[in-house]
């Protein structure tokens, strides 16, 4: 199959939003109150938690698709773990990134305990969204 790209164009809005346009859709983020925000949309960093849990998601309907299992849904509880000190500039040594993203899945489907563990090992192999998170995948920025 042929390789595909994708784009989005984003800018900064009122405040602390910012504006992204990815395929027919825009995305909206924004910062709490109590960080000079609006609170009109998720933090970057809820974007990220929350494209674990669409991809999770597609993966898991692909792949039950494919091995004929009925899966009747599936239930998503994300967190993670960071220092403000590292984003904030407050700290130089602090990482502004997780420390460390914690998903647990709970899968409806007529499947053991063990075929689910199975099933969600498959799910995070083939994630895209997993796989720029845990593969270091290379970030290409430059002035226009």
């Amino acid at each position: 199959m042929a390789r595909k790209t994708i784009t989005a164009n984003g800018s900064m809005g009122s405040g602390m939003t910012i504006e992204v346009d990815c395929g027919n859709h825009r995305v909206v983020m924004d910062q709490p109150k109590h960080a000079a925000g609006q609170d009109l949309g998720p933090t970057p960093l809820d974007v990220i938690l929350s494209a674990i849990a669409g991809c999770f998601g597609t993966i898991a309907r692909y792949v039950a698709h494919q091995r004929k299992i009925q899966l009747r849904g599936m239930r998503f509880a994300l967190e993670a773990d960071y220092d403000p000190d590292g984003l904030l500039g407050r700290n130089p040594d602090v990482r502004p990134g997780f420390d460390e993203i914690r998903v647990q899945v709970e899968i409806d489907a007529d499947l053991s305990d063990d075929e689910k563990l199975q099933l969600l090992r498959e799910i995070e192999r083939r994630c895209p969204v997993v796989d720029n998170l845990t593969h270091g995948t290379r970030l290409v920025s430059r002035l226009a």
